[in-house]
């Protein structure tokens, strides 16, 4: 079997890298290991983070090359290549017209989400960077609507991004009658919509995508790739590639002996798509790869729930908007807060792995999300919605001493948390933590009153009060192998191996540490996938 340009996976990073080989004159295979299409993107929020996009700049909302790299060296800590940090901010914008004037899909602007550390120079406190998808009508996949996985922490939910709490300084209201009818006519939104419109544009382009195909190894002559070894069916298929192999393949967090040999911290519960097992890494290792920022994932604080999601897992969830709503707060066992509760999820994440150099352990974990009762009325919490009662797997007391006795907290310690709390949000200031004082905080509180401290600050005080354990997870693992500006894998002497390339999480990933903002994860693997294949297109 042969073809010009072979693409591994099949979610965000690996569809673009489909079309911009298939629209540069291609021929494209794509193979996919899960039976079902669209990896974690599809189960994402679907949003990508682009400066200086042709949207933002459409409507007027000032950005510059330089306003950005400012930005994503401000945060680097020296982790960021700069080749790789310019390559994605001069190219971002370029990949969302491509796309738009090219293939069918579409984006539109989510104009007033902040940037995840919006006071940094160059950031952005009232946004404009985040683009998505528009509603998608799963109706134009025609018999391939169901080839699409669903997640479960935003299903296939008929509202954007823009129309939720966190997508406007005030939230749009989507009907009753509007979203019934969206949902008959299987509109999604998010990264439903995002995997949609891609997935839809490889349709109308006619490139194959086969699933429960797995690459196993790579195929070298003379030091460059020539194909790719695929299982399927328990047999070995091997697909020759003219122009090179496109590894989209994702990262390698469900991989329990990666993870621990690599990542720099515990990472225990995953929320990404199960099949991301390190196959793509794997394979690269093999032939000599040079690999990066390997101890870094995309860190997101996650909630176990008991039951079966379908496939013999515990539902795991997202556990983002939750930590900056009034009337909560985060402890650990000492019963003491330990950061700003409501930092962007991939910051938090490193405050799960601090340790305690006397007692040799982990100062943070385990970890509790502590709230009262008016808060669950109010907000409503994981697997329940504001009103009503908590599900029977929440830990539940009537007073605070009670509720830390049966978490394994120090209820002296918590007691005291909470009185300081409380007498410090009176005032609308978190004398600790600063929790407040970013826009980012506040726009991810209570949407009656984004931008107001009142959004992220209130006190603990009405029984009965709660407590969810919260775990360290990842939305994916950042480390991979080393590639230049376009997106071609790097050997350990620093030179291109030919006819390979990486895009997405599989890659090592051209933002370090950070997570510049909402869409941070999809954004510069939908870019780096684009120079990959249009590189790898003018190859043969």
């Amino acid at each position: 079997m042969e073809t010009d340009v072979v693409v591994l996976g099949s979610g965000a990073s690996a569809l673009t890298a489909a079309l911009a080989a298939n629209g540069h004159g291609s021929d494209v295979m794509v193979f996919e290991k899960a039976d079902k299409i669209g990896g974690t993107s599809a189960w994402s929020g679907g949003m990508i983070w682009v400066p200086n996009n042709p949207h933002m700049i459409a409507a007027g909302i000032k950005d510059s090359r330089e306003e950005a790299l400012t930005y994503l060296q401000s945060l680097s800590h020296d982790l960021i290549r700069p080749e790789l940090a310019e390559s994605f901010v001069d190219h971002g914008p370029e990949m969302v017209s491509w796309l738009e004037e090219n293939t069918s899909v579409k984006f539109q602007l989510v104009a007033d989400f902040p940037d995840y550390h919006p006071e940094h120079p160059g950031g952005k406190p009232t946004g404009g960077r985040s683009l998505e998808c528009p509603l998608i009508s799963f109706n134009d996949l025609g018999d391939n609507k169901d080839r699409v996985t669903v997640g479960y922490n935003y299903g296939t939910a008929p509202i954007t991004m823009k129309e939720s709490h966190l997508g406007s300084a005030v939230p749009i209201k989507v009907s009753a009658t509007e979203h019934t009818r969206r949902a008959e006519n299987d509109e999604r939104g998010c990264g439903q919509a995002l995997i949609g419109h891609l997935y839809r544009a490889c349709l109308e382009a006619e490139i194959e995508i086969t699933t429960s195909a797995r690459a196993v190894e790579l195929i070298t002559e003379n030091g460059r790739v020539t194909g790719v070894v695929i299982k399927k069916d328990e047999e070995e298929l091997v697909v020759h590639a003219r122009g090179g192999v496109i590894l989209g393949t994702g990262g390698f967090e469900w991989n329990r002996e990666l993870v621990r040999d690599f990542l720099r911290g515990p990472m225990t519960s995953p929320v990404s798509v199960p099949t991301n097992e390190g196959d793509g890494l794997v394979m690269c290792m093999r032939i000599g790869a040079a690999l990066g920022n390997m101890r870094e994932a995309w860190w997101m604080p996650a909630v176990e729930a008991p039951g079966d999601r379908g496939d013999g897992l515990n539902p795991t969830y997202l556990f983002a908007a939750e930590r900056a709503r009034p009337r909560s707060i985060m402890i650990n066992k000492k019963g003491q807060r330990f950061t700003n509760e409501a930092a962007n999820y991939n910051a938090f994440g490193a405050a799960f792995h601090e340790q305690d150099v006397a007692r040799f352990e982990y100062s943070n974990l385990p970890c509790w999300y502590i709230f009262d009762q008016e808060h669950l009325d109010l907000y409503g919490t994981i697997e329940t919605t504001s009103g009503n009662p908590a599900p029977n797997w929440i830990t539940k007391a009537q007073s605070l001493e009670e509720l830390a006795d049966k978490i394994g907290a120090d209820s002296q310690g918590l007691r005291h948390t909470v009185s300081r709390w409380n007498t410090s949000v009176s005032n609308y200031r978190d004398e600790d933590f600063h929790r407040g004082e970013s826009a980012h905080d506040t726009w991810w509180g209570d949407p009656a009153v984004k931008g107001t401290p009142q959004a992220t600050l209130g006190p603990i005080e009405k029984g009965p009060f709660y407590a969810i354990e919260v775990k360290s997870g990842a939305l994916g693992t950042k480390g991979g192998p080393k590639t230049d500006k376009n997106g071609a894998v790097l050997n350990v002497d620093g030179g291109v191996i030919q006819g390979l390339y990486a895009a997405g999480n599989v890659m090592a990933s051209p933002m370090g540490m950070t997570y510049g903002g909402a869409g941070g994860t999809l954004a510069p693997g939908m870019v780096f996938g684009f120079l990959a294949g249009r590189d790898a297109a003018g190859r043969y």
